[in-house]
């Protein structure tokens, strides 16, 4: 039933739809000369009163035979969606509709639609193009602004690496104004030395001179008097001597050195030469006896004079026939198998011919190359000294040293070289680059030296910047290394696991990272004196797994404290002339066997700076402890307690009392083993120490109290 409504409603709606739309076509004819002014376009458009075109409205009219669902047909005016044509008939039928209600409408023809859809999709396709183009015109600008963005940071990455380059420069410029100052001033200090030396020996003369003199006039006046009490006199130095070293074995201060690193001890003053004086003579006493001893005398003095003269004849004939061997050059003398040509004053290398040669020394001349064939008449040398020269890279040939199979030892010191020569042999054993200049070293510098042992590049112009880390990688057997007098900020990279020393005294290192030592795992001995190191710039993990580090050289740089994570195997440890304040507690707790030689001379360690467990771990390994030169009013705690201290220094602090346990400890019964006590320059009064106190030294001759410092 609903159905059957349905279908009449639809026949229904579409009679009155035809019926208006014949009435609208009536009324359209009788209207037509008012509608003369209204035309259409060629393109199905209609030209308004301002002679502008509109698009026809399209009313879609359902076919009966489709349903209609809701919401597709609302206010019954749509726009006639993208469709095909023979889709659109099916579907529906096209009436347009025109923006005045008093028109008549008229459905478009097949034809007209096609044009209109058409002109839509041209619209749709312009408005895409247009759409492109903003697209490509939006990913020009784009484009634009990336380049000119790379643009400017290429230049700013420009402007910034010439920043960097002038940078360098004026840091190359300053080390090397920085070096010229030192080599100043290091000759200025040797040519006083030298004037100063020269000034003593020449006083020394004047003074042997004079006294030799005397010594002669006395004997002409008084040989007499001392034939007659020569035996007296001799019983009488013999008995002197026996009293003199009984003296001394009693007053001999037993000094136990550990120091590994060869500190210098304090300077004493210079004692006055020990003149025997000389008896009073007396009237003369001849004898037969007298006369026969001068008489040997003359003989004797005739034969010495005589043997002289010989001894220097020989010499200059030995002189005569080796400057005729060899060709060797005025000024050099050979002996057996070695060449001495020192202070020569040679300016090109002696042309010799020496095939069994082992050994050629020319120093302090004035060389400055090294031909090709400099080695071909001595190609057996073991050892060369070419020290204080004035060689330059570029005078060496890369292939002057090529011919010697045997070398084992080059020393090179005080020249000119700026690069290590090339072509080395591979018996090298032991290369000293000393006092040169030095400013780099590559991959290959060292290549194929699989024997080298000693290097010694001190005193150059060698960082960590112009330092390959690969330039010790063929050095598999290097032991020793000194790169003292640089211009180090940290430690050097790609140091051989074969080390066992390492010198970087006098540098500018200012921390040790974690991975410093992680490859020299046989390091036996490390001295880093006179740097700019700090506490807190050692990593804790840097060498505290050391099995074989023993000796470890840190005076004289910037530390306000014993640094902590110190080797476990540390058995030296120095660290003189410090900031040091204070000794933290526990802080060589960690170690095994334990710490046996501790240097802390001046530093700043006072009453509060040492504590009572400062030395926990070292009571029964310490055997040289120095704390001199510091600002100690006690002596410290704990010190009691180490069993097996030889040698203790508390000088030159503020020590005012020795209380009677501070240094021995009276509860002890083992065997003593303190040999030497220096407590001199403090206050502390003699008079008021007990005996005591110094009762665990071995002898009380070597305990120092005097002089002391007065109130």
């Amino acid at each position: 039933m609903r159905w059957w409504l349905a279908v009449a409603s639809l026949w229904l709606l579409v009679l009155l739809t035809i019926r208006d739309a014949e009435a609208r076509n009536r009324s359209h004819n009788q209207d037509g000369e008012t509608r003369k002014g209204k035309k259409k376009d060629g393109q199905g458009h209609r030209r308004t009163r301002a002679g502008h075109s509109k698009p026809y409205k399209i009313r879609l009219i359902p076919d009966p035979r489709i349903p209609v669902e809701p919401g597709e047909n609302q206010g019954n005016i749509l726009f006639l969606p993208y469709r095909s044509v023979q889709e659109q008939k099916s579907s529906y039928n096209v009436i347009p509709v025109s923006s005045d209600p008093s028109e008549p409408v008229r459905p478009l023809t097949q034809e007209e639609i096609q044009r209109i859809l058409w002109r839509e999709e041209e619209e749709h396709r312009e408005e895409e193009e247009r759409q492109r183009k903003k697209d490509e015109a939006r990913k020009k600008r784009r484009k634009q602004r990336k380049e000119q963005t790379e643009k400017q940071r290429k230049i700013v990455e420009e402007r910034r690496q010439e920043e960097e380059e002038a940078l360098r420069e004026q840091v190359a410029k300053e080390e090397e104004e920085l070096r010229k100052e030192l080599e100043e001033e290091r000759r200025r200090q040797e040519e006083e030395d030298r004037k100063q030396k020269e000034e003593a020996e020449r006083e020394a003369r004047e003074k042997e001179r004079k006294l030799e003199e005397e010594r002669r006039e006395q004997e002409d006046n008084e040989r007499e008097e001392l034939l007659a009490l020569a035996e007296k006199e001799q019983e009488r130095q013999e008995e002197a001597e026996e009293e003199r070293q009984e003296e001394a074995e009693e007053e001999e201060e037993v000094w136990l050195r550990g120091d590994v690193f060869k500190m210098l001890p304090e300077p004493e003053e210079p004692e006055e030469p020990d003149l025997v004086s000389v008896p009073i003579p007396g009237p003369p006493v001849v004898t037969v006896e007298l006369k026969e001893l001068e008489t040997e005398l003359e003989v004797e003095e005739a034969e010495e004079v005589e043997e002289a003269v010989e001894v220097e004849e020989e010499g200059e004939e030995r002189e005569v026939v080796a400057g005729d061997r060899g060709g060797l050059p005025p000024g050099c003398d050979i002996s057996d198998v070695t060449v001495t040509c020192e202070n020569a004053k040679l300016t090109h290398f002696p042309p010799l011919s020496i095939p069994e040669l082992k050994s050629l020394s020319l120093e302090g001349n004035n060389i400055s190359g090294i031909p090709a064939e400099a080695f071909n008449g001595i190609p057996n040398l073991e050892w060369i000294n070419l020290k204080k020269n004035k060689l330059t890279s570029a005078g060496i040939d890369a292939n002057a040293f090529k011919v010697l199979k045997m070398l084992t030892r080059l020393y090179l010191d005080g020249n000119l070289l700026e690069t290590i020569p090339s072509h080395l042999p591979t018996a090298l054993q032991e290369l000293k680059i000393n006092e040169n200049r030095l400013r780099g070293i590559e991959e290959n510098s060292f290549q194929d030296l699989r024997n080298l042992v000693i290097l010694e590049l001190e005193g150059n112009l060698l960082s960590e910047g112009n330092l390959s880390p690969l330039a010790f990688t063929p050095l598999i057997q290097l032991s020793y290394l000194r790169l003292g007098r640089n211009y180090f900020r940290t430690i050097p990279q790609g140091l051989p696991s074969s080390l066992l020393e390492l010198y970087l005294e006098n540098n500018l290192i200012e921390e040790i990272s974690e991975t410093a030592f992680n490859q020299t795992s046989s390091l036996n001995v490390v001295s880093l004196r006179h740097n700019r190191l700090d506490e807190t710039r050692i990593a804790p993990m840097a060498w505290i797994n050391h099995r074989n580090l023993e000796s470890i050289d840190l005076s004289h740089n910037e530390l306000y404290l014993v640094p902590s994570y110190l080797p476990r195997s540390l058995l030296h440890l120095v660290l003189v002339g410090n900031k040091i304040e204070r000794i933290p507690g526990y802080v060589f707790a960690h170690m095994a066997p334990g710490l046996e030689y501790l240097y802390l001379s001046f530093n700043k360690l006072d009453g509060e700076g040492v504590e009572p467990e400062s030395f926990f771990g070292s009571y029964h390994s310490m055997v040289e402890l120095c704390l001199d030169h510091n600002q100690l009013i006690t002596v410290p705690s704990g010190i009691n307690e180490m069993t097996n201290l030889h040698f203790l220094r508390l000088n030159n602090n503020m020590i005012r009392s020795i209380p009677d346990e501070s240094i021995c400890d009276l509860s002890h019964s083992g065997d003593s083993t303190l040999m030497a006590l220096r407590l001199e320059n403090n206050y502390i009064d003699p008079q008021k120490v007990s005996p005591s106190a110094f009762s665990c030294v071995l002898a009380s001759s070597s305990v120092v109290l005097k002089p002391q410092k007065t109130k």
